[in-house]
Formats: C-alpha cells, structure tokens, sequence
C-alpha cells in the first residue's frame, strides 16, 4: 500500500525553487569529486589505503565539527537509527572498496565504474520511493548506461579485482543515499549536523580497521599534505555535505544521475595529469554520458524535472522501525 505522497501539497513554482540548490550542489560537486580521484591516487603513493582514507574522513568529520560550532548549531547528533547505517554503508563502507578498488586500478576507470551508484539507486528509488522515470529521462538513462558499459568494458576481465570493489561501492553508495531519502521521509533532520555525524560515525570505523589492519603511518610529505587538504576539506566535509544537500532538494533518481559528470571529469584530469589516457572505446562511452547529461538538462528546462518528479515520489511504509 502506498504512503503519503512526498511533498503532495507543493506547488509547481515552489518545488522548483526547492529544486534549485540541489541543482548548484550538483554542479559544484562535478569538479570537486572527478578531480579528487587524482589526488587519491596520487596520495596512495605516500600511505596505505585504509590509513588514508581514515585520515581524510576523520580529518573531514573535524572540519564539520568545527563549522557547527563556529555557526552555534547544536551538536546533537541525527537519529542514530538512521545516522549511524548511513555512516556505515555511505562513508565507511563506500570509502573502504572505492579506496581499494583505485589502488590496484586507474583514477579515471574507478571514478567511472562507482558511478554505477547513479544506476543502483535509480533501481532503489522506484520500489522504495515510488520515482519513476518520464519522457526525455528515459533515453537518458539508455544513453548513459550504454556509455558505462563502453568506459568499464565488461568483457575484457584483465582488472576484475578493481572493477568488482568499485561497483560494490557504488552499490554501499546507492543504499546510504537510500537512507537518507527515507529519513526525510520519517523525520527532519539538519543537512549539516547529519552530514558531520555521518562522517564521525565513518571515521570512526575506518580508523578501527586501519588500526587492525595495521597499516602503518603514511610518509608526511609536502604533496601528501595538500592531497590529505583536498580530500578532507573539499572532497570529504564540502563535498559530502553538498550531496545530501542535493538528496534534500532533488529526488534519488535526479541526484543520481546528476552524479555522472564526475567520472567524466575523473577521466578527464587523470588523462591529463596521469598520463591515464581512454582508449577509442571509453572515449565514446564519456561522449554517451555527456548526451544523456544533455538530454536531462533540456527535459529540466522543458518543465518535466525537478517539479514533478518530486511531486511524484513517495514514500512507502516504514522499512526499518
């Protein structure tokens, strides 16, 4: 049986303004996200992977911490019934294999198969949250998942190990972005402090299995500070904060599919400064995406995205009470 319609008593013009800063989170998080797998890479040169990702999320979860007190917000944490599963499967969980996964693979190849969350949760958000897909998104979708399989090349299994641990963050991924849209639809919660608590939570068990892993401390150079910098301020606390700020705005499948510009900035810059450079068959599925990218636009522009979309959605019954 199906639940009260999400955000049913909103009207057009309102919707879409709610839309519009999920929309400037989206654009912001592109360059951010796609060039933070570069400095991953290049930081997994100077310290073990699970020593630094523990670092950049405990490093990120203290940057917030402070911003919550500099702007007098109340440190309360979330529900734990929903904060701490959301740390659990959207930082610690997602960073463990997406770190794994770029040290035996390339920037711009893993950037490109843990996108795959924007297909997983677009799988999620229709039994879950009732969105479905209409006119222009529809070959969007075909779009951009043809140019996935052209980037990730399923039938060449030569990096298979990288290629299963970044799918499977991309699926951790999809299912804490889950979380957090049915939260909304059971309580409210402030962007920032559940951003923060999502993150201490992740830190915390990041730092627990790199201690049991004993991964060893990592050589503190001058590069490796500014890529720890980068990860921890603008990928990490920025960054994921922006993203739950677009889960607030847009619904699950939009924010999803906003998404795809990242791995195609990843490729990009890792081509560039990596010297990680796409062969004919990638470069085709990046100009894939690009369309589908374009096509997603014109039906916003079009008066058929972020409005009805939201108005559509729902959430069914509680899943986890």
């Amino acid at each position: 049986m199906r639940g009260p319609r999400y955000h049913s008593g909103m009207s057009e013009a309102r919707q879409h303004r709610k839309g519009r800063p999920g929309v400037v989170a989206l654009a912001a998080i592109a360059p951010i996200w796609g060039y933070s797998w570069v400095v991953s890479k290049i930081a997994l040169g100077y310290a073990a992977p699970l020593t630094f990702i523990a670092l950049v999320t405990a490093a990120g979860a203290g940057c917030l911490f402070l911003v919550l007190v500099a702007t007098r917000r109340s440190l309360r944490p979330p529900p734990f019934r929903w904060t701490v599963p959301i740390g659990l499967l959207q930082t610690a969980l997602f960073n463990v294999l997406a770190t794994l996964a770029l040290s035996v693979g390339g920037a711009g190849r893993v950037s490109v198969l843990v996108y795959t969350m924007s297909f997983w949760l677009l799988l999620l958000a229709w039994p879950f949250l009732g969105e479905r897909l209409r006119g222009l998104q529809w070959p969007a979708v075909c779009l951009a998942f043809a140019g996935l399989v052209l980037v990730v090349r399923p039938w060449d299994i030569g990096d298979a190990l990288g290629g299963v641990l970044a799918v499977a963050a991309g699926l951790a991924w999809a299912g804490g972005a889950l979380l957090v849209k049915l939260m909304e639809c059971r309580t409210e919660a402030d962007v920032l402090a559940l951003t923060t608590w999502q993150l201490a939570v992740g830190a915390v068990v990041l730092s627990a299995i790199a201690v049991m892993a004993q991964s060893g401390w990592p050589h503190w150079t001058g590069t490796f500070w500014l890529c720890v910098g980068y990860s921890a301020v603008l990928a990490t606390a920025l960054s994921v904060g922006l993203w739950v700020v677009a889960l607030s705005s847009l619904p699950a499948s939009a924010a999803g599919l906003g998404t795809l510009a990242v791995p195609v900035v990843g490729v990009a810059t890792s081509w560039l400064q990596l010297g990680e450079r796409p062969a004919g068959v990638e470069a085709a599925g990046m100009g894939l995406i690009i369309a589908a990218l374009a096509l997603l636009a014109v039906y916003g522009l079009l008066g058929g995205g972020v409005g009805r979309a939201a108005n559509e959605g729902f959430c069914l019954p509680p899943v986890i009470d």
